[in-house]
């Protein structure tokens, strides 16, 4: 990659993002960067499919080394290009979907109803309707929705036999976090003693845990394989367990770089440093008498091991299912289980980048450089605070003069104080131009989609495919609303 182009926009302090080959190319190339832009609009989401096969390669081969069967479900609400879906399919992995639509849209594509599981938080009559009538898992969370879809079965039948399903157990462990999501294992049995299931076959056990700690992981696997053997002497046949998401990725490739940004946002929080972020924002710590509380709410930009790495350390890890010395893997192995994961932002490292227009700069009432983006901040972020990731700024073809260079930051187009696209300080050593693209990397995972919003009537970003050095819009589109070109 053309090492001009870092230089246009640098973080206080940098966090260089790791990008893959196709995604140099094209920041490297400003006509391109600008011909998509014009074509699609802004914001516009670029996706690759191309590293989603190695990224599952790496947790099966890692699995397959430990003599693990691990099945590999895309979690769809990572991302809703269909071209995802596709390319899921394509790899032979399964799919994981969180609603109706995401249902609806991933049997259409043709994936088969034994590669799908619905794991929908919330699951309304006509999701399981479907999912009763297609034949596929449902993971069930709670005794009211087990016995919806339990009198639902009694009610319509299932034309292949009783529904599949699973079991979402929460951890009694007192190390794990607490959860709302599942029940714990003996009051899962306990409704089971009470109910005909004669609707259901269970085929395994489900869990879904907040954060990324292969610990927390090895200990309720450890709950999960204590579950099958009681399902298995109440004369149930489980064959799986399915782990959730929460595989860990990074973002970069400089573990110096997120030390140093993570020790001198914490001198600044506290008052000892210059600020780095808008207003000083702590992202969920702050000083109080002269230290710092609270926990930072955003993603773990760097982190060691991931994916391949991080599952062997999990599998490999002991069972705390008998008094004999033995790992996740034997227990799986000894029992001729299958383990099943749902990444979503794992999977879709690599697979991508995020454009917006610069349309304006200038300062705050106060003083503070700003630089204004055709696009929001639900069009770039996930569930924690703020997106960290040093932008890419490519000066292209039409851009118009920049000014002189200044340190500042980029905001959106919701009228609101605090619409910031992201809330580190960044620094511009050869200025910002009217025009100018501002490419945010590495964003294919949550962070185009799964906050992304239409207020102010404001259209959802174009979501194309690049692909055979052009691009092509995904079948989704994802701009329905976007008025025509005149």
């Amino acid at each position: 990659m053309n090492s001009d182009i870092r230089k246009m926009c640098v973080g206080l302090p940098p966090l260089t993002a790791r990008l893959e080959n196709w995604m140099s190319e094209l920041l490297s190339d400003p006509t391109a960067t600008e011909r998509v832009v014009n074509e699609y609009g802004s914001p516009v989401n670029v996706i690759h499919t191309g590293a989603l096969r190695r990224n599952a390669a790496e947790l099966t081969d890692a699995a397959a080394f430990h003599g693990v069967d691990l099945r590999v479900f895309f979690a769809r609400k990572a991302n809703k290009a269909l071209s995802f879906v596709d390319a899921s399919n394509q790899a032979g992995l399964g799919v994981d979907v969180a609603s109706e639509r995401e249902l609806r849209q991933v049997l259409k594509r043709g994936v088969p109803p034994q590669n799908v599981i619905v794991t929908a938080a919330v699951k309304p009559p006509r999701l399981l309707e479907l999912s009763l009538s297609t034949g596929v898992t449902v993971a069930l969370d709670n005794y009211d929705e087990a016995d919806a879809y339990l009198a639902l079965t009694a009610a319509l039948g299932a034309g292949g036999g009783p529904a599949p399903v699973a079991l979402r157990i929460a951890s009694q462990n007192g190390d794990i976090a607490p959860t709302r999501f599942g029940l714990s294992v003996p009051d899962w049995l306990e409704w089971l003693d009470a109910r005909d299931t004669a609707g259901f076959r269970i085929d395994g056990i489900h869990f879904h845990l907040h954060g990324y700690s292969a610990r927390d992981r090895a200990l309720v696997l450890s709950e999960a394989v204590a579950a099958i053997d009681d399902l298995r002497q109440r004369g149930h046949s489980p064959t799986f367990i399915d782990m959730g998401g929460g595989i860990p990725m990074s973002y970069l490739n400089d573990e110096a770089q997120w030390n140093a940004f993570e020790s001198a946002h914490k001198a600044a929080t506290l008052g000892e440093g210059p600020p780095l972020t808008w207003r000083n924002d702590g992202f969920g710590r702050r000083a109080e008498a002269g230290a710092l509380v609270g926990t930072r709410n955003t993603y773990p930009y760097y982190q060691a091991p991931v994916r391949g790495d991080w599952f062997s350390a999990l599998v490999d890890a002991y069972s705390n299912s008998s008094d004999r010395p033995r790992t996740l893997a034997s227990d799986l192995r000894e029992r001729g289980l299958h383990l099943r994961c749902e990444p979503g932002r794992s999977l879709l490292d690599g697979c991508g980048v995020t454009f917006a227009r610069v349309l304006f700069r200038k300062r705050t009432s106060d003083g503070i450089p700003l630089v204004g983006l055709e696009m929001n901040r639900t069009q770039c972020r996930s569930t924690s605070a703020d997106f960290l990731l040093d932008p890419v700024l490519v000066r292209g073809p039409r851009s118009g003069h920049p000014n002189q260079p200044f340190s500042g930051y980029l905001v959106g187009a919701y009228c609101v104080e605090d619409e910031l696209i992201l809330r580190r300080e960044l620094s511009f050593p050869h200025g910002v131009a009217v025009g100018d693209i501002v490419a945010l990397p590495n964003t294919a995972g949550y962070l185009m989609h799964i906050l992304e919003s239409e207020s102010h009537q404001l259209p959802l970003a174009h979501n194309v495919v690049a692909r055979d050095g052009g691009f092509v819009e995904d079948d989704l589109g994802g701009a329905a609303t976007r008025e025509p070109r005149l």
